[in-house]
C-alpha cells in the first residue's frame, strides 16, 4: 500500500492532490502537512513514505533547499516538487536536485492523476507542456556540481548544515541535535571538505544558492 505525503501551505491545494492521489491509486496513506519542518518531522516519524509532493514555498521552504534537505536526509523518498513557477530553468535544476518529477499548480487533476501514478511506478514526471522546453534547458554546471556536493553529506551532516546557515552556534547545534559539541565540529570539518568550502560562512551561502523567488508574492505584490 503506498503512502504519499503532501506538502503544502493552501488548504484548497492540498484538497485537490489528495483528491488526485486517491483516484490515481485508491489504496494510497495520504498524510498532510503545511511546512518544511513538518515534512521532515513526518519522514523521521514514518519510514513507509514512499513520496512527498512537496512545495517549493511554504514556510520554512524557498525554494529548492527543502528539495535538497528531503534527497539528502531521506534518499530513498521520492519527491515531486510543486510550484506555482513553471519556468523550465526552474525545473531543469529542481530535476538535477533530485525531484522526480514537477508539477505546477496549473496542473488539472489528470495531470495530478498522471504525475502520482508515474512517480509512484518509479518514473521521472512533466506536465507534457513543459517537456520539450525542459529537454532543451541546459543543466548548469554549478548546479550539478552543487547537487554533487549535497549529495555526499550524510543526513546528520545535513541537518548540521541546515542549522548553520540558520546561524546557530556549535553549542545550539548540539543541543538541537542531542549530541556533544565536540560531535558537532566534527561534522563541520567534513562539511567543509565535501563542499570545498573554509569557513560557516561559506557553508551557509551554498543553501542559500538554492533560495528562489515566489512567483505568486511577486503578482501580489
Amino acid at each position: 500500500m503506498p503512502s504519499l505525503l503532501i506538502a503544502d501551505d493552501h488548504p484548497l491545494f492540498r484538497a485537490a492532490l489528495r483528491q488526485a492521489a486517491t483516484e490515481a491509486v485508491p489504496d494510497t496513506v495520504v498524510a498532510e502537512t503545511d511546512s518544511l519542518d513538518g515534512v521532515l518531522a513526518a519522514l523521521d516519524a514514518d519510514a513507509g513514505i514512499d513520496l512527498v509532493l512537496l512545495d517549493l514555498h511554504m514556510p520554512g521552504n524557498h525554494g529548492l533547499a527543502g528539495l535538497a534537505a528531503v534527497r539528502a536526509q531521506h534518499p530513498e523518498v521520492a519527491v515531486v516538487v510543486v510550484s506555482a513557477n513553471d519556468d523550465p530553468r526552474v525545473v531543469r535544476r529542481a530535476l538535477d536536485h533530485g525531484a522526480a518529477g514537477y508539477l505546477p499548480k496549473s496542473s488539472g487533476l489528470e495531470e495530478l492523476r498522471d504525475a502520482v501514478r508515474a512517480v509512484l511506478a518509479c518514473e521521472q514526471w512533466l506536465p507534457a507542456s513543459l517537456r520539450a522546453a525542459v529537454s532543451r534547458t541546459q543543466s548548469s554546471s554549478s548546479d550539478t556540481d552543487l547537487a554533487s556536493r549535497l549529495a555526499s553529506l550524510s543526513p546528520q551532516q545535513f541537518r548540521v548544515l541546515t542549522y548553520v546557515a540558520q546561524g546557530l552556534l556549535n553549542k545550539q547545534i548540539a543541543d538541537r541535535l542531542d549530541v556533544q559539541e565536540r560531535t558537532v565540529k566534527a561534522h563541520l570539518s567534513a562539511i567543509f571538505e565535501r563542499l570545498g568550502v573554509r569557513n560557516r560562512t561559506q557553508a551557509g551561502v551554498i543553501l542559500r544558492e538554492l533560495e528562489l523567488s515566489d512567483p505568486a508574492r511577486q503578482i501580489a505584490g
